[in-house]
């Protein structure tokens, strides 16, 4: 069973500092059951949860796992903390933490960016330009500029690489003028062929590494995920709370 099936359920996990890790004994009994579902499970740490006797399965990406110390029990899903009659989702909190990290590894360059002039924050946009709902999007980046949010697109190719959407994008960060090569493709017109050495696959791999599964995907300042198509006024006000 690959990594994906196991995680149909779950985009992202718990993502950067463990408080105490595994002992060698569990490290070691964990990572052979999981060896044993997918010989490359990219497992990254390994470490005790804030429930006893639960450690915490951490894969590259922001991936979670829960398993025993002895790796015969293994959970996937969210961990929930109950405090003074509060539910706290300690999974989705480390999730947005994980891919925050992730996503401001990328360097802008690698990006294709509209600003305002004075932005107050950003939203990072997973794109794929035969995508009508992303096109929808971009036809309201001006709004969303003038609302003081900056947009930052990565490529997410839906049909993979070789597709139209994937040859459209290479020409898109390939462009002498990437911004205007963008307003075109969303407006659905045919953008001049263009190669060079570009970043689409990469972002298309980390777009699947963190869970991505569809365009537009909208990840906010603080690392939280909002899939699909939000008005500009909306957008704008989830986007200006998550910084």
């Amino acid at each position: 069973m690959r990594v994906t099936r196991l995680f149909a359920a779950v985009s992202l996990g718990l993502a950067s500092t463990f408080a105490l890790a595994a002992d060698a004994d569990a490290d070691k009994a964990i990572r052979d059951s999981l060896h044993s579902i997918q010989p490359d499970m990219p497992i990254e740490a390994i470490a005790e949860s804030p429930m006893d006797g639960v450690y915490q399965v951490q894969l590259k990406g922001g991936r979670q796992l829960y398993a025993s110390a002895d790796g015969q029990f293994v959970i996937q899903g969210y961990m929930f903390q109950f405090k003074d009659g509060q539910a706290s989702n300690l999974t989705e909190q480390a999730q947005n933490r994980s891919v925050e990290k992730t996503i401001e590894a990328v360097p802008e360059n690698e990006m294709v960016i509209f600003a305002p002039k004075n932005p107050k924050t950003h939203i990072t946009v997973f794109t794929d330009t035969d995508c009508g709902y992303c096109q929808k999007l971009h036809s309201e980046v001006a709004e969303l500029n003038r609302l003081g949010v900056e947009v930052r697109y990565m490529a997410f190719p839906r049909q993979g690489m070789g597709s139209h959407g994937a040859n459209t994008l290479t020409s898109v960060w390939c462009a002498k003028d990437p911004q205007a090569a963008m307003n075109k493709a969303k407006a659905r017109e045919e953008v001049p062929a263009a190669s060079c050495e570009n970043p689409v696959a990469k972002q298309y791999e980390l777009g699947q590494l963190i869970g991505v599964q569809g365009t537009p995907a909208i990840i906010l300042a603080d690392g939280q995920i909002i899939p699909g198509y939000q008005p500009a006024p909306q957008l704008a006000e989830l986007a200006l709370r998550a910084q």
